[in-house]
This record gives C-alpha cells, sequence and structure tokens, in this order.
C-alpha cells in the first residue's frame, strides 16, 4: 500500500545566490531573525538587512534578481518588512526600513522616474521601525456589503494605510511609461516631489493605536458600523487589532476623520516648523548642490481618531503574531506562552483557544471537507470546484513538536496532522488585487511549506483524501 502523503512537490530554490542570506547552514531559514520571507504564486522573495533575492522555483523559471537598496549608513538603516504586490501583469517588491520608509521595487531593480538607481519610489511614512506589511482586500458579495483594497504598514503603535487604487493608478503610470520608452528615445521632463518620485507622493491615513502600549503586530479587519451617535455619517470606520506586550489583544474604531485628534492637531502646528528647520540646516552643513528652486509638497501627515473599543491583559503573556482570514472576521493570534486565541473580529470576542504551541506560526486556508466527488455538487459544471465547495481552516505550524496541523473553523476537529522537517516554513502567496472571486475555475486559499535546509517548496493538499 503506497504510503498516503499530504503534501504535493512544487519545485526548489536551492542556488548559489542564496548564499549572501546564509543558506548552507542548519537552521539559516528560521533562527536568523533579520531574514524576511514573501511569497508570490510562483515566486519567492527573501531578504536580509541589506540585500533581497526573488527567484521562482519551477524548472522552466530560473529567473534570479538580486537588489540591494540603497540604505543610509548614518541611521544604520535596514530593511525590516517585505511584501510582494500583484496588480495583474504588474508585480513589485514592498520593503520597510528601520527608519520608516515604503519603497517599492520593480523585478528588475529600476527607478520609476530614474534608470540610474534601483530604488523605485520611496516615502517617508513615520519615523519608526517598519514591523508588517499587509495586503489584503475584500470583494463585495452576500456576506460582504462593502469591498476594500489596501496596503498597510505597521509601526510600533501606528497603522498606516495605502488605499490599493491608488498605488495600482501609479504603478500602471509607471508601466505604460516603462513600455512607451521603448518607442519615445527622447528623454522625458518629469517633475520628482523632494524624494525624487516622478509620480509624486501616494496619500495615506495614519493612526496611533499606542492606548494600550506599543505593538508587536496589528492589522485592519474590515469596514465596521458607525458609532451610535454617527449613524448618519458618510465616513467610513475601519477595525483594528493589535497585540503587543502590554496588552495581549486590542481593538480600535478607526476613522477616517483627522479633524478630531487632539495629536493630529498639535502635529500639524509643530512639524511643519521642526522639519523647515531641519531641512534648512542640512542644506547648510552639507552645501548641496543648487538647483532649480521647487516649492516643496511634503506637509505633516495628521493622526486620524482612534477610539479604543477593548483590550485583553494577561501579565506576563504577550501578543506576537497576528493573522487574519480571508474576509478579516476571524484572528489568530500567538502569544509568548504558547497559547493561540481564535478572535472574532466582529463580536470582540475569543470563541476558541489553543495550548501548548509555543513559536508556533498559523494561516489560515480552504480545504475541500465535506464534498464527496462522487456526488453531483454545485461544482458539476465546472472541472474544478468552486468557492461554496471549501471551508474554512487553520494550519497551525509547531516547530518544537515538527508538525503542521490543520483545525476546521471554528469549532470543527482536527482535520490533519503533517511532519514536516526542522527548519521549515510556512507561506502563503500574497493577495493579487483586482482578482474577481468569480472567476472560474476558483483558486483556493493554500498555504505552502518551504523546507529551508533542502530548499524543497511544497503545497499542502487540499483534499482529505
Amino acid at each position: 500500500m503506497a504510503k498516503r502523503t499530504h503534501t504535493t512537490d512544487l519545485g526548489s530554490i536551492a542556488c548559489q545566490d542564496l548564499g549572501e542570506l546564509g543558506a548552507g547552514k542548519e537552521g539559516w531559514l528560521i533562527d536568523n531573525p533579520n531574514l524576511l520571507c514573501a511569497l508570490d504564486t510562483h515566486a519567492i522573495a527573501l531578504a536580509n538587512r541589506s540585500l533581497i533575492v526573488t527567484l521562482g522555483w519551477s524548472d522552466s523559471d530560473d529567473s534570479k534578481v538580486k537588489i540591494r537598496p540603497e540604505l543610509s549608513p548614518i541611521e544604520a538603516e535596514y530593511i525590516s518588512a517585505i511584501e510582494w504586490l500583484v496588480f495583474d501583469e504588474i508585480r513589485v517588491i514592498a520593503i520597510g526600513t528601520s527608519c520608516g520608509y515604503l519603497l517599492l521595487f520593480s523585478l528588475d531593480g529600476h527607478l520609476i522616474h530614474k534608470q540610474t538607481y534601483t530604488l523605485l519610489i520611496t516615502q517617508f511614512i513615520h519615523p519608526g521601525r517598519v514591523l508588517k506589511l499587509r495586503v489584503r482586500g475584500t470583494k463585495r458579495d452576500l456576506i460582504q456589503e462593502t469591498s476594500s483594497e489596501e496596503v498597510c504598514v505597521v509601526m510600533q503603535g501606528v497603522i498606516a494605510r495605502f488605499d490599493g487604487s491608488e498605488i495600482q493608478n501609479m504603478l500602471q503610470q509607471w508601466h505604460h511609461d516603462t513600455n512607451s520608452r521603448f518607442w519615445d528615445r527622447k528623454p522625458r521632463n518629469q517633475d520628482n516631489d523632494e524624494f525624487g518620485n516622478s509620480y509624486g507622493r501616494l496619500s495615506y491615513q495614519l493612526w496611533n493605536v499606542s492606548k494600550y502600549g506599543s505593538c508587536a503586530d496589528a492589522a485592519i479587519s474590515g469596514i465596521m458600523p458607525p458609532p451610535l451617535m454617527e449613524l448618519q455619517s458618510s465616513q467610513r470606520y475601519f477595525c483594528a487589532v493589535t497585540v503587543g506586550d502590554d496588552a495581549v489583544i486590542s481593538a480600535f474604531r478607526l476613522s477616517e476623520d483627522k479633524s478630531r485628534s487632539l495629536v493630529g492637531a498639535i502635529l500639524s502646528k509643530v512639524v511643519p516648523v521642526t522639519f523647515s528647520t531641519i531641512s534648512s540646516f542640512s542644506k547648510m552643513i552639507w552645501r548641496s548642490e543648487q538647483k532649480a528652486p521647487r516649492k516643496s509638497n511634503v506637509k505633516p501627515q495628521p493622526f486620524a481618531r482612534a477610539s479604543p473599543l477593548t483590550s485583553l491583559k494577561d501579565f506576563p503573556r504577550k501578543g506576537e503574531k497576528l493573522t487574519l482570514s480571508p474576509s478579516g472576521t476571524l484572528a489568530a493570534i500567538t502569544d509568548s506562552l504558547g497559547r493561540i486565541l481564535l478572535l472574532d473580529t466582529q463580536a470582540l470576542v475569543v470563541v476558541r483557544l489553543w495550548k501548548g504551541y509555543r513559536d508556533a506560526s498559523c494561516l489560515f486556508m480552504e480545504m475541500l471537507v465535506n464534498k464527496d466527488n462522487n456526488v453531483a455538487s454545485s461544482s458539476s459544471y465546472y472541472d474544478e470546484p468552486v468557492k461554496s465547495d471549501y471551508c474554512l481552516c487553520l494550519a497551525i505550524h509547531a516547530p518544537r513538536k515538527g508538525i503542521i496541523e490543520i483545525w476546521q473553523m471554528r469549532t470543527g476537529p482536527r482535520l490533519r496532522t503533517i511532519r514536516c522537517a526542522k527548519g521549515s516554513k510556512i507561506l502563503q502567496p500574497t493577495y493579487r488585487f483586482g482578482s474577481s472571486i468569480a472567476s472560474s475555475p476558483y483558486v483556493p486559499l493554500e498555504v505552502f511549506l518551504l523546507n529551508g535546509d533542502s530548499g524543497q517548496i511544497s503545497v499542502l493538499n487540499r483534499t482529505l483524501l
């Protein structure tokens, strides 16, 4: 009888280029806290403090790209977060730095407005280390009344939100200009902002969520109803969930209204004077080259209102990592003492608890649990199952036990236990902007397993057979 396997091998990323990231040493993938990973459907990006390597794992894809961002040696700046941004045929790499910058790179490392640098676009967000870049979206359907696509930058006590459509418009313009340069050899005169961006600054919303202390991770789970006294308000409200040292879990209602934030009002008066003084002083010291005078468009970004909703404090437990379900209605949270909490982000209550999972990682996935292949179902007219055939599950990687467990949501049983090699890591492809859930065949949410020691990458099977 053949041995039953629960994963499907896809390929290998093993190559000499990974030696600069520490590959070749046992446990290099999980033991280095500065090593970051981001997954696309057929490629992976890995980064350490100063180098990014992107590569595919299939035999037909041998493309490998190295990107070395221009980081500040004075500030000892380093790469602190990485993620893919995928808009149809446009794919770029987004990184966050320890100095609070968001950087977007093309896959060949070229600029959007200058060809001599590898930096595509730089935008100052907040003077603090970027902890996480979150890319997610929800589509309007029978359950979701509204749709939203966004890129969130998480810092210690701060969340910045970029609208996905604005980033898409900027990248489409860059993509069009890049393709047109092949036919138009004449250089184009473009007005760059103070950071050298040809397409201006991206607008964003900023919230201070440090009411219960600095956060180790955070996410915007979705759009929520307005407060009781503001039912007629036309502005949107978001729900944010944070985890950290002081409070294991905290929740906030985020408002789009900036005028109601006291901190934002103070910063709007103080920061312009401070920024102008520092800018003038730096020019005197460095004696930069004289250029045509251009009015600076830098304006301080005031904090919008973030109203605390609830918090869970359970000293000495500390919240560590957070992962959201596709709809944002569930969040899996790991803490410092081996507990995993399943949070209903709408009711803001913990609906399930697991114990004994120290250093665990969690990712949501979809599986064919109750589907009978011998009986006609809603997918009988399709080659592949449709969305309604899948069930939401949670994959828990327990590295100390050397296993991955798959649990049915919300209160279902454990469906599977998978043995995995030491030095492995679970990953998930980034959200693809503009993708339709009605597309056929439906692509379920999958979890990939990367064996750092062998370089083998595989996908967890979506069926129980």
